[in-house]
């Protein structure tokens, strides 16, 4: 019958329809079942990476902390033995903080020369390097302080063996030992500073650490002894501002007792020749710390494959700043000359040709900073209309190269700031002391400007980027080439003129120049013993400044 069939069917139909929903639904919850699974099965895998990670991470961290704790006891440890060594009143002798130091050089020779064995007979023992690490320029001047701390080191030794017969055979011993460590260390960062550690990362951190540690030992022992010279004072008759700088620089520059003296006639003269060697020697210090710091940083660390630019050094259309810096350069060193010359030849009767000479000194060292102050002021201008991209990528050895900058102006800012309350407070009276207040405060704006100029190009990605990315462009845009050429101009004008005049601030302090005792303003303030403090202190972390802005300003020149 028709209603009959009809009910059958639509019966038929229903189950159907039920049977497909029920196929469906059991398909849908098998392919979220699958989902489900195959999404726990990825969520786990990457937590057994991280998981990995995290244990490499973490014994990473161990081997850093360890090296940082070996690190601080071992400066601890030298800062109480250099600190007793030169007090009059703490029986701690020389002999004993050489000791102290002869055990450091002789365990991170033996570091180094493990490293170096080990990386050398190790296949593929390192895979990658930091390319921005240990720069040619960077290892260039370590090795240049480096023999000149050879040389020290020989007068040194040629000077303590007169002294064998009466004194202490480890002030010959020291000499020999620091000789040696510094050939082994300057050929072991000439070819590992790049180095990105991955094979024994716990013995590499402490072995750096130790190697960082020794040379702050090293940096302050020089340091110390230095100033030691200078700020212990004979018993004078006359008044202590009407002496030289000389005679109280080189007065104490006597080594034992009194009654101990040198077998041979040679002592003055190799006295006087390392005294000249020890900013060098410091210098050295201070390079080889920073690039054993950077090594550290980078143990463990995978570095990119293509951070690195290759430039090539031209000084095509660069004129005015080669011309002008030369100049500077010429002009500072016939005055430094002079300068010298007439306060090595101090006469206590006549002050006005030893004025005479300060003043010149003076007034050079304005024009300088007054010159490279306006010069830095154009190169922060141009950087204000360059639309050139911040550096994205994190690297140590950029951090480390700001955080040198910075810390190291601090040294000569500290000077700066301390003699411009000295003159400020004594009424400035006089041409001299007007001159002086005016370097002091010119020197301030010349340190904070030429800081942001270096720190700024530093972080800009290289101008050639620029020019590849926007190659496209330069159809649409005419004169977009010749603008870019005109502010790279600029850039490399400022930058080889700032170059050059650090370097002539660099040599006049390196060489001897000591206005600041020169100069009675400051001592009779401060009293001699506290101001030469200030300066012996101050002075060597502004040398530092001098040389590692030029490197920076080098590699800001090479990215314009």
């Amino acid at each position: 019958q028709p209603h009959l069939g009809l009910k059958y069917l639509e019966q038929r139909t229903r189950n159907y329809v039920h049977a497909a929903t029920c196929i469906i639904d059991d398909m849908e919850e098998a392919h979220l079942s699958n989902n489900i699974n195959a999404a726990g099965r990825a969520a786990s895998e990457p937590e057994l990476n991280v998981s990995s990670e995290v244990g490499r991470d973490r014994g990473r961290s161990w081997g850093w902390m360890l090296s940082a704790f070996i690190c601080l006891n071992i400066l601890i440890l030298g800062c109480a033995l250099v600190s007793g060594s030169a007090s009059n009143n703490v029986k701690i002798s020389t002999s004993d903080l050489q000791v102290f130091l002869i055990i450091l050089l002789l365990l991170t020779s033996i570091w180094m020369i493990y490293y170096t064995i080990y990386m050398r007979r190790t296949e593929n023992a390192v895979i990658y390097k930091d390319e921005h690490a240990g720069p040619i320029w960077l290892r260039g001047g370590l090795v240049l302080f480096g023999i000149l701390s050879i040389i020290m080191d020989i007068f040194k030794i040629a000077s303590y063996v007169g002294y064998l017969h009466c004194d202490s055979a480890v002030k010959v011993a020291f000499p020999v030992v620091q000789l040696v460590f510094v050939i082994v260390q300057t050929y072991f960062l000439w070819i590992h500073s790049k180095d990105c550690v991955q094979l024994q990362k716990n013995i590499s951190c402490c072995g750096l650490m130790l190697t960082l540690s020794t040379n702050l030992a090293l940096w302050m022992a020089a340091v110390t002894e230095e100033s030691l010279h200078q700020t212990v004072l004979p018993d004078y008759e006359v008044n202590v501002t009407k002496l030289s700088a000389r005679s109280l620089y080189i007065s104490k520059a006597g080594y034992g007792d009194d009654s101990c003296k040198c077998s041979h006639t040679s002592c003055g003269v190799f006295k006087e020749a390392y005294y000249y060697l020890y900013p060098f020697n410091i210098e050295y210090s201070l390079f080889a710390s920073a690039m054993s710091f950077v090594m550290w940083k980078n143990v463990g660390r995978v570095a990119s494959e293509h951070s690195k630019h290759n430039f090539k050094f031209t000084l095509k259309d660069i004129v005015i700043g080669p011309v002008v810096g030369i100049l500077l350069v010429i002009a500072g060193l016939a005055t430094f000359i002079v300068y010298e010359i007439e306060m090595k030849t101090y006469r206590s009767d006549d002050d006005d040709i030893n004025d005479h000479a300060v003043m010149m000194h003076f007034i050079m060292n304005i024009v300088i900073v007054t010159m490279m102050s306006v010069s830095t002021v154009i190169g922060c201008a141009i950087f204000k209309v360059d639309h050139r991209e911040h550096v994205s990528e994190k690297n140590p050895t950029r951090s480390l190269d700001v955080g040198l900058l910075v810390g190291a102006s601090m040294g000569q800012f500290i000077i700066s700031y301390f003699s411009i309350i000295a003159t400020i407070a004594t009424g400035a009276k006089g041409h001299l002391n007007r001159l002086n207040l005016a370097w002091g405060v010119l020197m301030v704006f010349q340190l904070g400007l030429q800081n942001f100029f270096i720190i700024e190009g530093l972080h800009r990605e290289p101008f050639h980027e620029v020019e590849d990315n926007e190659k496209s462009e330069e159809s649409c845009f005419e004169g977009h080439k010749h603008k870019l050429l005109w502010k790279r101009r600029v850039l490399r004008e400022v930058c080889v003129f700032l170059l050059l005049g650090n370097i002539i601030l660099w040599i006049m302090p390196a060489f001897g120049a000591r206005p600041q005792f020169d100069h009675d303003t400051e001592v009779e303030f401060y009293k001699f013993n506290m101001w030469a403090a200030i300066v012996n202190v101050g002075l060597p972390f502004g040398i530092f400044y001098r040389m590692h802005s030029v490197a920076s300003l080098f590699e800001v020149f090479l990215n314009s």
